[in-house]
C-alpha cells in the first residue's frame, strides 16, 4: 500500500450514499428476485424473509455451528463483526456477506433437496441464451479478416465492457482503435501487451467476474492469446460457489463453453479451441476459497500468492476484484496505481468499467474533467472504464500488509 496513509475505509451508514443504497436498496430487490425465481418451499422463504428483516434493520448474524466455512469466515472477521448492524462495517466485508448470508437461508450448503442449487442461475442462463449474445457472437465473423493484433485488442475491449461486449467487437473506421476506448479514463493496454510478447511461453491468470455474456469475451480473449502464442497457458479463477448474483462459477464457464461451441461460424470455431485447450490443460479453471472471501488481495493466503507470484501476468477483471486488488478505500482518484498494487506477487492488470466509487491512477487533468461534466456519476455509472496495469510490483511476502 502507499507510503501515506491509508485512505478511510469505506462503509455503507452514511445515507444517500452509493453503498448506503446497495445495503438499503440493491440487497432487498437480490432477496426478492431470488424469491420470483426459484420456487422455494416455506421453510427457506421464511428465511429469506428473515434475512430481508436482518439487512435492512438488523444485526449480522453468525453462522450455523454445523456451518461448512464457519471458521474460515471467523478468521476472516466474522467474529468481530457479528451483532453489528450492517451499515457499521466495512462496505466490501457487509457486502460480500449477504451473499453468504443469502446461500445459507436457501439451504445450498445444507444437506438435502436444495443443496449445491444456484439461486442465481434463472438470471445467468437467461443472459447466457438472450439474442443479445447472438449479435455479439456474430460480430467475431466480421474480426475474422482482421490482422492478429486487431483482433487482440478488440477481444480486449470486449473483455473490459463486459455485457457490452458488442462495443469492443467494432473497430473504428481507421481500423486502429475500438470505438469503445472513448470511454477510457485510463489505459495501460500498450503495457499490457507488452508483457504478453507474440513469442510468450508464459502463464497468463485470469481472475474472472461475472457469468454469461461477460464470461464469453473473456474466454475469446484467452483463446486469442492461447491461439496467437502469446500464452503457454492460461488459468481461469472463478468463484466456488454464487456470489454477487452474477458471478462465475466452474459450472457457468461449462455454461458458456456449451453455449460457444453450439454457435455457428467464428464464435464455434472459438469454443472448440477452448474445449480442446481445457482437455489438454493449456486452460485451467481455479476456484479458491479466497475468491468469495470479503478482504482485499492484499490478505491473500501464501499459497494463492505463491500461484500467482508464478503468472506471467495477473488480470483481475470487474469492479468487485478492483476493490479488491487496490483496496475498499476512498484513495484519491490521483493516487498512483503502481502504489496501491505494490504488495502484489507479479505484473498485475485491471480491466474494469466503473460502478462503484473506487478509483485510482488517473491523472489530475482526466479527473477534473469528469467532474466537470458529470459531478461523481462517473464512477457508479458503468458508463466509464479502465485498463491499469503494474509490471513491476514490489511484490514479497507480506508486502501491503
Amino acid at each position: 500500500m502507499p507510503d501515506t496513509a491509508p485512505a478511510p475505509v469505506i462503509l455503507g451508514n452514511a445515507s444517500g450514499s452509493f453503498p448506503h443504497s446497495v445495503l438499503a436498496e440493491r440487497h432487498p430487490a437480490i432477496i426478492r428476485q431470488v424469491c420470483a425465481s426459484l420456487p422455494y418451499g416455506p421453510e427457506r422463504r421464511r428465511a429469506l424473509d428473515a434475512l430481508l428483516d436482518s439487512c435492512t434493520a438488523g444485526v449480522l448474524e453468525p453462522l450455523p455451528a454445523d456451518a461448512p466455512d464457519r471458521d474460515r469466515w471467523a478468521a476472516w472477521g466474522l467474529t468481530g463483526y457479528a451483532g453489528q448492524s450492517w451499515f457499521d462495517v466495512p462496505w466490501l466485508w457487509s457486502e460480500s456477506y449477504f451473499y453468504r448470508a443469502l446461500l445459507e437461508a436457501v439451504g445450498y450448503f445444507t444437506p438435502g433437496p436444495d443443496q449445491g442449487i444456484d439461486p442465481f442461475r434463472p438470471v445467468k442462463l437467461a443472459e447466457l441464451d438472450a439474442p443479445a449474445t447472438d449479435e455479439e457472437l456474430a460480430a467475431l465473423d466480421d474480426l475474422k479478416s482482421r490482422t492478429a493484433a486487431e483482433r487482440g485488442q478488440a477481444l480486449l475491449h470486449g473483455s473490459l465492457w463486459g455485457n457490452r461486449a458488442d462495443l469492443g467487437f467494432r473497430l473504428s473506421a481507421g481500423g486502429d482503435t475500438p470505438a469503445a476506448a472513448s470511454g477510457l479514463v485510463a489505459d495501460d493496454s500498450e503495457t499490457l501487451w507488452s508483457l504478453l510478447p507474440e513469442s510468450g511461453t508464459g502463464t497468463l491468470c485470469l481472475i474472472a467476474d461475472n457469468a454469461g455474456r461477460e464470461l464469453v469475451p473473456d474466454l475469446l480473449l484467452l483463446a486469442h492469446l492461447l491461439a496467437e502464442g502469446r500464452l503457454e497457458r492460461a488459468v481461469l479463477h472463478v468463484k466456488p460457489h454464487p456470489y454477487y448474483v452474477s458471478d462465475a462459477t466452474p459450472a457457468d464457464v461449462l455454461d458458456a463453453l456449451r453455449r460457444l461451441t453450439a454457435a455457428p461460424g467464428e464464435a464455434g470455431a472459438y469454443g472448440r479451441r477452448l474445449w480442446s485447450a481445457v482437455t489438454d490443460g493449456r486452460l485451467t479453471v481455479r476456484a479458491h476459497p479466497f475468491s468469495c472471501a470479503p478482504l482485499p488481495y492484499a490478505e491473500m493466503p501464501g499459497d494463492l500468492r505463491a500461484e500467482l507470484a508464478e503468472a506471467t501476468l495477473t488480470v483481475l477483471k470487474g469492479d468487485l476484484n478492483y476493490r479488491r486488488l487496490v483496496g475498499d478505500r476512498r484513495w484519491p482518484a490521483t493516487t498512483p496505481f503502481a502504489e496501491v498494487t505494490d504488495y502484489f506477487p507479479g505484473p498485475v492488470a485491471a480491466l474494469r468499467t466503473l460502478k462503484s466509487e473506487v478509483v485510482c491512477g488517473l491523472d489530475a487533468g482526466t479527473e477534473a474533467a469528469l467532474v466537470a461534466a458529470e459531478g461523481q456519476r462517473w464512477r457508479t455509472g458503468g458508463t466509464h472504464a479502465l485498463i491499469q496495469v503494474n509490471a513491476a510490483p514490489g511484490g514479497g511476502p507480506g508486502a501491503g500488509a
